[in-house]
């Protein structure tokens, strides 16, 4: 696994070992990114404040620091996961652009005034069937984490129905492979 493009073109990602995490293939990732770029729906990737939750190895959040992200919070709660996150951080030297919080994306609270202004692109890669986008989503509105025109990317089985998501609207869906990627704006 490797980044696509930008600064950080070609280096490789730190991925954890075991079936925990399913990080998104670098070709479905080069898909959803150029989406991203291309889209007059999506926020600018240069600058974009970007948070990860349920983040694995950090993959999405990398890719998007290296194409111009300002800064990234990466959420996750398993231990290996989150040691592939640290490697990452220390490969790519973006120990000032970046923090790891150990705690579940469904239960974030209010955003710490520390982590600055609330981020306009987010990245979730839940476990598959288990409905965890709802609250996710749900949290960062009513804790402050996002921007009005806040952007989320969620990824889910090809096969999986979306769930309602109060406050947010799809305004794309495309299928990678296994995946399928949903992009959502605020309402």
């Amino acid at each position: 696994m490797r980044i696509v493009a930008g600064q950080f073109k070609g280096r490789p990602l730190a991925a954890p070992k075991g079936a925990n995490t399913r990080p998104t293939s670098d070709k479905a990732r080069q898909a959803l990114f150029n989406v991203l770029e291309h889209a007059a729906w999506a926020p600018p990737l240069d600058g974009a404040r970007i948070v990860d939750l349920f983040a694995g190895s950090g993959a999405l959040g990398f890719e998007a620091m290296s194409r111009g992200g300002a800064f990234a919070l990466f959420v996750e709660t398993d231990a290996r996961a989150r040691g592939a996150i640290r490697d990452n951080i220390e490969i790519f030297q973006l120990f000032g652009n970046t923090r790891l919080h150990r705690r579940s994306a469904t239960d974030l609270g209010e955003k710490p005034a520390k982590l600055g202004k609330p981020f306009n692109l987010v990245f979730l890669d839940p476990p598959y069937g288990k409905d965890l986008a709802p609250p996710a989503l749900k949290g960062l509105i009513e804790g402050g984490w996002v921007t009005e025109d806040a952007l989320a990317v969620l990824e889910v089985a090809a096969d999986e129905a979306v769930p309602d998501l109060p406050g947010w609207s799809p305004v794309d869906e495309r299928i990678w492979g296994a995946a399928k990627v949903v992009f959502l704006n605020r309402d």
